[in-house]
């Protein structure tokens, strides 16, 4: 018999009402060992708030003690009956990115749902039950458990765990942040400096990848250079599988990994232009010795701190499709390095990495705030793809985007202003060719510009960005290496039914 509501869901469920204060909501949750709390007015189910919405408040430094509920639940969620299949709440809560969902029978509120009461059937589930219809892509699907981060693409909204990235983007700096996806939460002084000069001292390439280096970056460019770098970098130190269990080993080749890399893509950048490779300093934060790295002059503070907010801002963004590759290939034991590698194969690819310079190239093409109007109108009419705009998740402003077109205007960037111009012509011709069709500019769009501003090439805009990934990706390697289990997903088969008979050959 399938599994339904009513075998899954947590009953009573905990209510409070929208004037609460999401400290007395916090309470209850804490009282009843429960994620979410129901939010009712008159016995009509008016919102919920979760553990997350709780979260999501701290980020911005608002008082829980006088904050009221409705101003941060999530209102009019979808609601089960306790008699409905558990499929339907897969449904429901993959195409809104719920968490709880209440369960109402008539005009009762008789339980809470959670997406862990649905992942606990899921292990268990035969894989000849599995559902008829698989989401294109996967869209949707939950396939792990994590406390590295989560998107909120309805609200606009990413953290890293349980902190806001803009606002750690805002007020921290990349190793502070670093030091968070690493070890679980954010440094104190004195750890954050101890920190930076660990990280700072494993900057240096090892000899025998220094060696082979110049050989490498002839051949191809400075993303595929770094594929096939980490790869000899794992094996020339001798890093073993992760399923052997030493987790402080792991989280030390993570932090030699991640300090290692900004080396190699700067080193390969160079020595592909002629120029002599520039050694990494200690005495500079990450963002700074990039830059000197990369160009053989000192950065402004200006242009150091720009591009250390958007490394901050790209360093884990859920479970995409390199971050996903990564946790994959961890999940069968290989090592740290293989792991990585994949992660970068999937990066490299033009429909996930995408590529920051592509937005500048289409204004390049635009030319003036003149030709704007004209040449949108032309790429909606055909169907063209608009760089820069647009995205998987997010249904609402990029919060990223927004962030880097304020860090443009504060560097007064040279083209922030027609990027600007033409970010709103995008807006208003959709909102007149195609009305309740809503693009957004997406993290490349602005990308771009400060990239540009900070003096990296345009060749050199998606290996950053791998830069900073690179954090992301070792610390979901080391979480999927602490609670692993091979990643074995079914398939729905859509080819001739079998079993068909097998035709002998016809002898000669």
């Amino acid at each position: 018999m399938p599994t339904v509501i009513r075998d899954l869901m947590s009953t009573p469920p905990v209510q409070a009402d929208g004037d609460d204060t999401l400290a007395s909501v916090a309470r209850r949750m804490a009282d009843a060992n429960i994620g979410s709390v129901i939010i009712a007015d008159k016995g009509d189910v008016v919102g919920i708030v979760t553990e997350r919405d709780l979260l999501r408040a701290a980020a911005v430094d608002r008082d829980p003690a006088t904050e009221p509920a409705r101003r941060w639940m999530t209102p009019s969620p979808d609601v089960l009956g306790p008699d409905e299949e558990a499929e339907v709440a897969w449904s429901s809560l993959s195409d809104h990115h719920y968490r709880h969902l209440p369960v109402m029978s008539g005009s009762d509120l008789v339980g809470v749902v959670s997406l862990r009461d649905l992942m606990g059937i899921a292990r268990l589930r035969p894989a000849d039950e599995t559902s008829e219809e698989v989401p294109r892509g996967l869209e949707g699907v939950v396939v792990a458990e994590t406390a590295v981060g989560d998107v909120r693409g309805l609200e606009g909204f990413f953290h890293y765990r349980q902190y806001s990235a803009v606002e750690l983007a805002t007020h921290r700096s990349l190793e502070d942040v670093w030091y968070l996806m690493a070890e679980g939460e954010l440094p104190s002084r004195e750890q954050s400096v101890a920190f930076g000069t660990q990280t700072a001292a494993l900057r240096q390439i090892p000899p025998g990848l220094a060696a082979q280096l110049p050989a490498l970056a002839r051949l191809s460019q400075p993303l595929d250079v770094l594929r096939t770098a980490v790869s000899i970098l794992g094996g020339e130190l001798g890093w073993p599988p992760t399923h052997e269990g030493d987790e402080g080993a792991l989280a030390e080749q993570a932090l030699r990994l991640c300090a290692v890399v900004p080396t190699v893509l700067t080193a390969t950048y160079r020595l592909q232009q002629g120029l002599d490779v520039v050694p990494p300093r200690t005495d500079l934060g990450y963002a700074a010795n990039y830059l000197w790295m990369l160009t053989g002059a000192e950065p402004t503070a200006i242009q150091a701190r720009a591009l250390e907010q958007y490394l901050v801002l790209t360093i884990d963004h859920g479970f995409n499709s390199s971050t996903f590759t990564a946790r994959v290939i961890t999940s069968t034991g290989a090592d740290l390095a293989a792991a990585i590698c994949g992660a970068i194969g999937a990066l490299s690819g033009p429909l996930h990495g995408g590529a920051p310079s592509r937005a500048l190239d289409m204004l390049d093409t635009i030319g003036t705030p003149e030709r704007a109007e004209a040449w949108v109108r032309n790429a909606v009419e055909h169907g063209e793809r608009i760089m820069g705009f647009g995205h998987r998740v997010y249904k609402t402003d990029d919060p990223r985007s927004l962030f880097l077109r304020n860090v443009a205007r504060q560097m007064e960037a040279p083209l922030v202003n027609f990027a600007t111009q033409v970010e709103q012509t995008v807006v208003d011709v959709l909102a007149e060719l195609k009305p309740g069709r809503r693009l957004y500019a997406n993290v490349e769009f602005y990308a771009g510009v400060v990239m540009a501003a900070c003096g990296i090439p345009r060749q050199m805009f998606t290996p950053t960005f791998a830069s900073s990934r690179a954090i992301g990706w070792t610390a979901h390697v080391v979480e999927q290496a602490a609670d692993n289990r091979l990643i074995r997903p079914a398939a729905h088969y859509v080819g001739p039914a079998p079993p068909q008979p097998v035709p002998a050959l016809t002898p000669r």
